[in-house]
C-alpha cells in the first residue's frame, strides 16, 4: 500500500497551479501560492522525491493529431490460459505494448478490465479488436461503448 503524503495548504497550491499551468517558472509559481521562489523550489522538489508528482506531460487533443474515435472497452478475462499460464499476467503485458491503450484499469464486477482506446476511425478500431485484443489467449469476451462527446475531461486531481 503507498502511503500517503502530509499535504498542507501551501503545498495543496502548488499543486494546484502546476496542473493548471505545468510549465510555469519558479518565480510564477512563488507569485500565485505567496511563497519566495527558493521556497517554492524546495517544495516541488520534495513533492517530486516523495512521489506526489509523478512526472511532467505536453498534453495533447487527440482529434488534432488523427485519433477521431476513442472507444471505451470491458474486456473479460478467461479463468485459465493453457499450458499453466497466468491470464492476467498475458493480457498485462499484452496492453503494455497496444499503442492504442492510452488507459487500462482493473474493475470490480461482472468484467475484469476497462481500456480506452484511441484510433484513427472505425477500420482502424476493428482492425485492434478483430486482429489484437479478440486473438490474445486470455481474452474471453469484449463489449465496446464509442464516445460520442466529452462533457467534462481533465487530468487534474482534486486537491
Amino acid at each position: 500500500m503507498e502511503t500517503t503524503s502530509t499535504l498542507d495548504a501551501i503545498d495543496r497550491r502548488i499543486l494546484a497551479a502546476l496542473q493548471q499551468q505545468g510549465r510555469s517558472t519558479y518565480d510564477e509559481l512563488a507569485l500565485a501560492v505567496g511563497l519566495s521562489a527558493s521556497a517554492t523550489l524546495r517544495r516541488v522538489k520534495r513533492l517530486e522525491e516523495e512521489g506526489v508528482i509523478t512526472g511532467y506531460v505536453a498534453l495533447l487533443a487527440p482529434e488534432r493529431v488523427g485519433l477521431g474515435l476513442t472507444a471505451y472497452i470491458n474486456v473479460r478475462l478467461a479463468k485459465h490460459l493453457g499450458q499453466g499460464g497466468n491470464p492476467i499476467d498475458a493480457f498485462t503485458a499484452a496492453v503494455q505494448a497496444w499503442p492504442e491503450v492510452v488507459e487500462c484499469v482493473a474493475l470490480s464486477g461482472e468484467m475484469d478490465y476497462l481500456l480506452r482506446v484511441l484510433v484513427h476511425d472505425m477500420a482502424h478500431y476493428s482492425r485492434f479488436v478483430m486482429d489484437q485484443l479478440l486473438r490474445h489467449p486470455a481474452v474471453q469476451d469484449c463489449k465496446t461503448s464509442f464516445m460520442l462527446r466529452r462533457l467534462k475531461g481533465t487530468t487534474a486531481v482534486p486537491v
